[in-house]
């Protein structure tokens, strides 16, 4: 797999510790008003697309796509797919958490989305960032995590689950879309991993301490 990430920010006010910092082979698209987020903090987009609604004008750029208002995509699954033609399989998300909660909730799918397209997808916003796995795949976070790392069945039932260097361990437990049990899991200053046999499951960490710090590393998992 590519190692190299796309970056995909939209609609946020971002912070000096929380905006893209990418690297070579990195790429980064801005989503409508994302683009003015990142101008903000001297972060040139690769790519601008969206209708730019909320925006309010096209963005002063040499790489635009515009999109109709009406259409079936949003900006942010029409930036995905670009991310994806272009070879990209690490997806980090800024600006979809937060504000209107279908669009959030919009977004938590997209995480199942691209990991059915065989990529990994990270949504991150004020302390928090989410993932998600499925059927087969696990991660392995690294001993430095601190906080709480929530493990949720997506829908239906998430089979063979294993929860391993946290605080509740779980060993081919299933998990039902159902109910909330992996609700605020907590790290152990430990490696710790998550694996499914079958099935998806959205993992969501939330870290009230050095949260941003961690963030990196994250992404590396």
């Amino acid at each position: 797999m590519n190692r190299n990430i796309c970056y995909i920010v939209g609609a946020m006010s971002l912070t000096p510790d929380l905006r893209p910092y990418p690297v070579q082979g990195d790429y980064v698209i801005a989503a409508d008003r994302g683009f003015d987020s990142l101008v903000a903090y001297g972060v040139r987009p690769d790519l601008a697309v969206g209708d730019f609604d909320s925006l309010g004008h096209r963005p002063n750029h040499p790489n635009v796509i515009q999109l109709p208002a009406e259409k079936d995509d949003t900006d942010m699954v029409f930036a995905l797919r670009k991310g994806l033609e272009l070879g990209y399989r690490r997806f980090v998300l800024l600006g979809g958490v937060g504000g209107r909660l279908e669009h959030t909730l919009g977004n938590l799918q997209l995480l199942d989305w691209l990991a059915c397209q065989g990529g990994q997808g990270f949504l991150a916003g004020e302390k928090t960032a989410a993932t998600c796995i499925r059927d087969g795949m696990s991660v392995t976070f690294p001993p430095s995590m601190t906080g709480y790392l929530s493990v949720l069945c997506n829908s239906g039932r998430a089979e063979g689950v294993d929860l391993t260097g946290l605080k509740y361990p779980l060993n081919g437990y299933t998990l039902t879309g159902s109910f909330p049990l992996g609700v605020s899991n907590q790290f152990l200053g430990q490696e710790a991993s998550v694996s499914v046999k079958q099935g998806s499951l959205l993992l969501i960490w939330e870290d009230k301490g050095d949260f941003y710090s961690k963030l990196p590393k994250l992404w590396a998992v």
